[in-house]
């Protein structure tokens, strides 16, 4: 295994722009299909008793960047916050996340997502803004001022926030890794093709990304006149880096010990995937390493619970998929 992936001190300064919430994370003990009648489906009004309910930190910016703090990379996130973040804004900093670019507005509350998960790991999710509609008012180049990035990821946020930062980025030459999301449902065509143009990569999942080509019309290799690669992940499937003139990389899923909440895998796997480039490492180390983060994700209850050392983490990838 190479120094440069083993190092401790990673591969530098990261800017990680996208929401911070508060995630209220419920278990429903049985299957949504078995309470959903279809031919009642236009007129759904359904209660789930569920049988666990945590109040977590979250937000796509917070999961990103304390991935990327425990693989001993420096993020600072650019995000908005209400005037209930005080906690969690020091718990990020005891855990190495830079919170200097983090605003917070005492006339708003954080973000807040309510997960429902079934057996079968399908969620029924609901979010209230809050605070991150304020986010726009956010400038990336200023939060990068003698901060000296060498990757800016824009992670869904408000969606104007999102084009001014994408925008901000190829001003400044700072390249971006494009994480749209759930925002996908949000922003239209143009939008879309507008933040992803000039990425360095785009990172979605397999149904993102067919809303992506549906609402762009950007098919094939058009794709890559928009952005380098594009990476799309199938859960426990695992994921694709997609090039140029066809070709791809599969790269496996992680074995995971239990599977005990799914929330947060993507942020996570978007981390190690991160993290890899920033070390310079080839595109199937960087998909392997997000496999890896994905799966000590889903092996805790909430998407900032879990921990592990570096040391663990490339012994966990040994056993995974070798010797990168």
């Amino acid at each position: 295994m190479t120094s440069s992936l083993r190092t401790p001190s990673g591969g530098g300064p990261v800017l990680v722009t996208g929401s911070l919430a508060f995630d209220q994370i419920m278990d429903f003990p049985g299957f949504f299909k078995d309470h959903i009648l279809p031919e009642k489906i236009h007129m759904i009004s359904i209660s789930f008793l569920v049988s666990e309910f945590r109040k977590q930190r979250g937000g796509c910016s917070g999961n990103i960047a304390y991935t990327l703090a425990l693989l001993g990379e420096r993020p600072r996130i650019l995000a908005s916050a209400g005037s209930d973040f005080g906690e969690y804004r020091t718990w990020l900093a005891e855990h190495g996340v830079d919170v200097d670019a983090i605003a917070t507005h005492d006339d708003e509350v954080t973000a807040s997502c309510f997960i429902t998960t079934d057996k079968a790991d399908n969620q029924i999710t609901g979010f209230y803004v809050g605070a991150m509609k304020r986010a726009r008012e956010l400038s990336l180049a200023a939060a990068d001022d003698g901060f000296g990035a060498q990757l800016a990821v824009v992670a869904p946020d408000d969606p104007e926030a999102m084009m001014r930062h994408c925008r901000e980025a190829r001003e400044i030459g700072l390249p971006v890794v494009f994480d749209p999301s759930f925002q996908v449902i949000a922003m239209d065509g143009e939008s879309l093709r507008e933040a992803a143009r000039g990425a360095r990569a785009v990172v979605v999942n397999d149904y993102e990304f067919a809303v992506f080509r549906e609402k762009t019309g950007v098919e094939g290799d058009a794709l890559f006149d928009l952005a380098q690669l594009w990476v799309v992940t199938y859960g426990e499937e695992g994921s694709k880096v997609l090039l140029p003139g066809g070709e791809s990389l599969e790269v496996p899923a992680a074995k995971a010990r239990e599977v005990v909440d799914p929330t947060g895998a993507g942020d996570a796997y978007r981390g190690g995937f991160v993290a890899g480039l920033l070390r310079g490492a080839d595109l199937g180390v960087c998909g392997r390493m997000g496999s890896i983060a994905a799966v000590y994700a889903v092996e805790s209850y909430g998407t900032q619970s879990h921990a592990y050392l570096r040391d663990e983490f490339w012994h966990r990838y040994e056993e995974n998929f070798g010797t990168p």
